[in-house]
C-alpha cells in the first residue's frame, strides 16, 4: 500500500493532527460544531485520497482541505445574504423571528433552484459565482469554448430567474 491507506499509518495521522485541525477550524469558524464538522469532512477526503496522499504530506492536504472547504462555505453564506438582500427583505431586523423564517424560506428557495439546473449549468453556475473563476478558466477546466461556457451561464441565469421570480 501506498499513502496513508494503512489503516495504522491514517489512525496515527488522526491521532496527531485532528486536535491541530480541530482548533484551526474552531479558530475560523466560530462554531464547535461546524468545526468539528468540516474536520471530519476533511479527514473523510483525505482517507478517499489516501492513495495520493503521502504520510509526511497529509497535514498540509487536511489542512489546505479544512480551509477550502471553510472559504467556501463563507462564499455560499455571502451568496445567500446577498439573494436575501437584493430581494427586499433586508429591511426587517436580523434578529427578529419573522427575518429568520423568510431569511431560512429565501435559502430553501434559492438552493432548490441551483440543484434544479442541468448538471453542465449548475458546475458553470457554481465555478464563477462561489468560486469566482472566469469563464476563460472554466473553459480550460472543462476543456470546452468560451462560448459554451458563456451559453451554459447564460441558460442558468434565465432559468433561475424564472424559477425565483416566476412573475417577471
Amino acid at each position: 500500500m501506498t499513502g496513508v491507506c494503512d489503516e495504522r499509518i491514517y489512525e496515527g495521522i488522526f491521532r496527531e493532527h485532528a486536535p491541530g485541525l480541530f482548533r484551526f477550524l474552531s479558530y475560523k469558524t466560530g462554531n464547535e460544531s461546524r468545526a468539528r464538522d468540516l474536520m471530519q469532512d476533511s479527514f473523510a477526503k483525505l482517507w478517499e485520497k489516501c492513495a495520493d496522499v503521502l504520510p509526511e504530506k497529509a497535514k498540509s492536504f487536511l489542512f489546505t482541505l479544512a480551509n477550502n472547504a471553510f472559504l467556501n462555505e463563507v462564499k455560499h453564506d455571502k451568496v445567500r445574504l446577498n439573494y436575501a438582500q437584493s430581494s427586499g427583505f433586508s429591511g426587517l431586523d436580523q434578529e427578529s423571528p419573522e427575518y429568520q423564517i423568510r431569511y431560512d424560506e429565501y435559502r430553501e428557495q434559492l438552493e432548490n433552484a441551483i440543484n434544479a439546473l442541468p448538471d453542465g449549468q449548475r458546475e458553470v453556475f457554481l465555478l464563477n459565482r462561489i468560486e469566482k473563476h472566469t469563464y476563460l478558466e472554466i473553459a480550460e477546466m472543462l476543456d470546452v469554448s468560451v462560448k459554451a461556457i458563456e451559453k451554459r451561464m447564460h441558460k442558468a441565469l434565465l432559468k433561475l430567474k424564472d424559477i425565483l421570480n416566476p412573475l417577471d
